[in-house]
């Protein structure tokens, strides 16, 4: 009982303060950052899922049980360039994939229907033409769409498709990075853990809270943070739309034109 109310009581308390829905300006920050530390432009978040391994709840049947062969439920979060927790949903089924836990989120219905403030069109750094839409950026896992953007297929890939895949990666690993750095300072998140389900919740989202109330305390040690062991949800792929893939081609393009072009960027594929 006193795990479960202080758990409840630290979210509440200290959601609206470290995790409050970003507004315009909010989101124009958070992609300046991702620009100047990951080279993607007009990027807003990173977003990915994680599972969370629990004893099996009662009377849960096997919608816990995940393709990993244990029984989970899933971490969503979108993180910015600094690896703090933007926006989290925590206790979707481990047998969902990152798609279905990611439209069934207020997050992904706020996305599909424009409720999420972000800024209008613009273009990149220095282009005239054409405007473009701020975007997150994911895995294969995820739906491409006008403000979604995910890699390009691993097969029979050009230069200038693998170039993208790589730039999009180093925006997209910073929440690789930040699941690491909150499993590496609340180990309780690295074993089964033997609360109930409601609990077990509450206990996670408290952790996120208190893992950005601390995060500006801490500061940042890359190395402990690439490696943990919490598996990613079901990666069973999605189709996007069209005009998500336009997108996309813009995208590269400029990635591999003189305003966009890293020098590095070719070697690193």
């Amino acid at each position: 009982m006193v795990v479960r109310e202080t758990c409840v009581a630290t979210w509440d308390v200290l959601h609206p303060a470290v995790m409050a829905q970003p507004q315009k300006e909010d989101w124009l920050q958070i992609a300046d950052l991702f620009f100047q530390s990951c080279n993607f432009p007009n990027c807003v978040g990173a977003i990915d899922g994680k599972h969370i391994r629990v004893k099996k709840p009662i009377r849960s049947g096997s919608q816990f049980f995940n393709y990993k062969k244990y029984f989970s439920f899933v971490l969503f979060a979108v993180c910015d360039a600094n690896y703090c927790f933007r926006y989290i949903d925590v206790g979707s089924y481990g047998s969902s994939s990152d798609s279905a836990v990611l439209g069934h989120s207020a997050f992904g219905q706020m996305l599909n229907n424009n409720e999420l403030d972000l800024p209008g069109n613009t273009t990149l750094p220095g282009t005239t033409y054409p405007a473009m839409p701020f975007v997150f950026v994911g895995d294969e896992a995820f739906a491409l769409g006008e403000h979604l953007m995910r890699p390009y297929s691993s097969r029979g890939l050009s230069i200038a498709r693998r170039v993208f895949n790589y730039r999009l990666t180093r925006a997209r690993r910073v929440v690789e990075c930040a699941f690491g750095i909150l499993a590496n300072k609340w180990l309780f998140l690295y074993s089964p853990i033997h609360l109930k389900l409601e609990t077990t919740i509450s206990a996670v989202k408290a952790a996120c809270a208190l893992y950005n109330f601390v995060r500006v305390w801490d500061g940042f040690n890359f190395e402990d943070s690439l490696s943990h062991s919490l598996e990613s949800p079901n990666p069973s792929g999605v189709r996007g739309t069209r005009h998500g893939a336009s997108v996309r081609d813009h995208f590269t393009a400029y990635i591999l034109s003189p305003h966009g072009a890293l020098p590095w960027q070719l070697e690193a594929i």
